[in-house]
């Protein structure tokens, strides 16, 4: 059994695909982002960084300890591995599906959601900060695109990096970009939204899925963090 600390986050919903790709037997444990169930001590042992998902492996390949991890590539690579599923063991495809994994978790994922921020939570809309993510996001966009040209997907063969990508261009209207504008990106899109295990995994989210009320409360919870809130997990923000 696996117990997959979760919110229906574009990070969240990675490991979700990969679960239900695979058919492991997984528990979901919302952890709501939004009122700073995040912080609490018990959930900060498995994820130090206070961010979901976090994962508990109570079965692991060498029949020891539960083995708990944090960061959403971390947990896909360590599931790949466990599974030997979706990450090919010959070096070469191995380096290409894995440089893709790390460019979502580098670059795709901290830019859309830095234009997810600007454009949407923000308090002051502040125009330079705002084309300059959308743009980034556009930029990214741009180089997926291209590395999808005469391929059904990221590294030729459906693999982690797929996963790790798609539930960031998922949000593309939010992110200001249009697909229309990227054709080996649509068609790919397409793909992924059609798969069952994808559709699945979408389905798991939606009785969590209501979008955090933005006011100061919420914005001091998911944006006010300091090192104190660590230190101090219970004290108010």
């Amino acid at each position: 059994m696996i117990d997959l600390y979760y919110w229906p986050t574009p990070n969240g919903h990675k490991i979700t695909i990969f679960l239900e790709e695979t058919g492991l037997d997984y528990r979901l444990i919302p952890v709501n982002i939004g009122t700073g169930e995040q912080f609490q001590p018990d959930f900060l042992q498995i994820s130090p960084n206070n961010r979901i998902p976090a994962l508990v492996d109570h079965h692991p390949a060498d029949e020891g300890e539960p083995i708990s991890l944090f960061e959403s590539g971390a947990i896909l690579l360590y599931l790949a591995e466990k599974t030997g599923q979706f990450l090919p063991c010959e070096p070469r495809n191995r380096k290409t599906v894995l440089e893709w994994l790390f460019w979502q978790v580098g670059g795709l994922g901290p830019m859309a959601g830095q234009n997810h921020h600007f454009v949407q939570y923000a308090p002051e809309k502040l125009s330079y900060a705002i084309d300059r993510y959308v743009r980034e996001t556009n930029r990214l966009y741009g180089v997926l695109n291209r590395q999808l040209a005469g391929r059904d997907y990221i590294a030729g063969d459906y693999s982690i990096a797929d996963m790790a990508c798609y539930p960031w261009i998922v949000p593309y209207e939010r992110q200001q970009q249009q697909l229309e504008d990227f054709s080996h990106l649509q068609r790919w899109f397409d793909a992924l939204q059609s798969r069952p295990a994808v559709v699945r995994a979408y389905l798991k989210g939606q009785p969590f899925a209501s979008r955090p009320t933005v006011n100061e409360e919420s914005r001091q919870i998911l944006f006010g963090q300091t090192a104190k809130t660590l230190e101090n997990p219970s004290e108010p923000l």
